[in-house]
């Protein structure tokens, strides 16, 4: 068995060099630019590289690249072994790497580094983690109900559409949902009640894709793929352009979310600092991750098929009665609905990239080798390939509804959804997600809901620039209860 820990002092697997290369100069990071977004994509862009040089641990250049990052060098860590190095704050530094080798403005943020930009060494970061962590602690009895609410108003739309032209698109109406639910459940009203109105999701997504454009392509043709690559990958996309949006949001949450603001002068943040914080965890964290992966989750449950369906329906039928309602006592119970929903995280983790630096030399080992990173270099992980290690899980690429049922719960430990291992909660020396719990909540919640609703459906799926999108083609309604 492979060892656990991804570095050690003192590794008794071979040692050897860091295989790969950065090219030349400015022309090597715009060649290994276009191979990742445009000649071979994201995925044969790594998998060509372990091959060519027989290692996961590799060195090439990740996007954006010139002229927006200025070190795109980077030390790509590529399975499971060797992949939570990123997550051992002792020995790496979080510092400005959220979006990997560049920082977007911070006009995006109102001028403030916000918590998921701080390294948990700095002050702050111990402050307004802890204050992120109260505010969820205080919301926690109303997830269920409230998530509940705002699923049969999601569940109706489908229907809606079914009825009407025998298909439904999943992702807007989800993304509505999702955006209404964070929004309720931190400032305690619809945003219908607000100036946003219904433009929060709409606002929201551009001043997510102007952050992150640099990271994405718009899906053009690809004989289109330098105007494509001029366009988002060259220079930092403005603030101007969401600026007045950007600040309607803001105005809203600050004038909306009273009761959670007063608390943060206790944490040592200003109400204004608390706020722009706030709107970067609801808008960009929470809605910006939910958006991405519940078609995710509903996509990789809609293709497993009717056996699986019945599964989970019959599996949660039968606890709700038992337990007499749903709660989160009664979908502790519910080890396959559990355990799908760690298979999709699994599978399509909805944050696939994940970046610190080395604080000091470090020893990295892989399955089969181990590697020195220098103080001060880039680590990249790519977590798909970590999590679809085929030396860790056997049919790595197929989705397996059963697979952290029983003995295979041991495996928990390599799914790294929340930037960390699943079996660790997140404490304010880590960078791992605080609303973890909450995620892996409402995504059981989201099935059970589901499967009390309905026997079996079906979905066509196509892939998005960032995530995917699904469409219902049916969708069968339970017969029984």
């Amino acid at each position: 068995m492979s060892p656990s820990s991804s570095s050690s002092s003192e590794s008794k697997l071979p040692m050897k060099p860091i295989p790969g290369d950065y090219g030349i100069p400015f022309f090597g990071a715009i060649r290994d630019r276009l191979d990742y977004f445009y000649n071979q994509g994201k995925d044969e862009f790594f998998k060509t590289r372990i091959q060519k040089h027989n290692s996961t641990v590799i060195k090439t250049n990740m996007p954006p690249g010139p002229f927006i990052a200025k070190n795109p060098k980077v030390i790509a860590v590529l399975d499971a072994i060797s992949f939570p190095i990123l997550f051992d704050t002792s020995k790496v530094e979080k510092y400005n790497v959220l979006d990997g080798t560049f920082l977007p403005s911070l006009s995006f943020s109102g001028g403030y580094r916000v918590c998921a930009y701080l390294d948990p060494s700095e002050t702050k970061h111990t402050a307004l983690k802890s204050y992120f962590m109260s505010v969820l602690a205080s919301k926690h009895s109303e997830f269920i109900p409230l998530f509940r609410t705002c699923l049969s108003q999601l569940f109706i739309s489908i229907e809606d559409g079914i009825a009407s032209q025998k298909k439904a698109n999943f992702n807007n109406p989800c993304q509505v949902m999702s955006f209404d639910y964070i929004f309720r459940l931190f400032c305690g009203k619809d945003p219908s009640e607000t100036a946003i109105g219904s433009k929060g999701p709409a606002i929201a997504d551009k001043w997510l894709a102007l952050q992150l454009g640099p990271l994405f392509t718009l899906g053009l043709p690809k004989f289109l793929k330098y105007v494509d690559d001029l366009l988002l990958h060259t220079f930092k996309l403005p603030f101007f352009l969401v600026k007045s949006d950007y600040y309607k949001l803001y105005d809203v949450f600050y004038a909306s979310s009273g009761p959670i603001l007063d608390k943060s002068e206790s944490f040592g943040v200003t109400r204004e600092e608390a706020c722009h914080n706030l709107v970067f965890l609801a808008c960009f964290s929470t809605y910006g991750g939910l958006k991405v992966w519940f078609p995710a989750l509903i996509k990789w449950v809609g293709l497993a098929g009717e056996k699986l369906h019945r599964q989970l329906a019959d599996e949660i039928r039968t606890v709700v009665k038992e337990e007499g309602g749903v709660t989160i006592q009664a979908m502790d119970k519910m080890v396959l609905t559990k355990s799908v929903v760690y298979e999709a995280f699994r599978i399509e983790p909805p944050v696939p990239f994940q970046y610190a630096k080395a604080k000091e030399d470090i020893v990295v080992e892989s399955h089969h080798a181990a590697y020195k990173i220098k103080k001060g270099e880039m680590i990249f992980g790519y977590q798909p390939f970590a999590t679809k290690d085929p030396e860790v899980f056997d049919d790595a690429e197929e989705f397996v509804g059963h697979r952290f049922v029983g003995e295979g719960e041991k495996l928990l430990k390599y799914v790294y959804w929340s930037n960390g291992r699943e079996t660790v909660d997140p404490t304010v020396e880590d960078k791992q997600c605080p609303g973890k719990d909450m995620v892996v909540l409402l995504s059981r919640l989201m099935l059970v809901e589901f499967f009390l609703r309905y026997d079996t459906f079906t979905v066509e799926t196509a892939v998005l620039p960032i995530g995917s999108s699904v469409t219902f083609t049916s969708l069968g309604k339970a017969t029984s209860i």
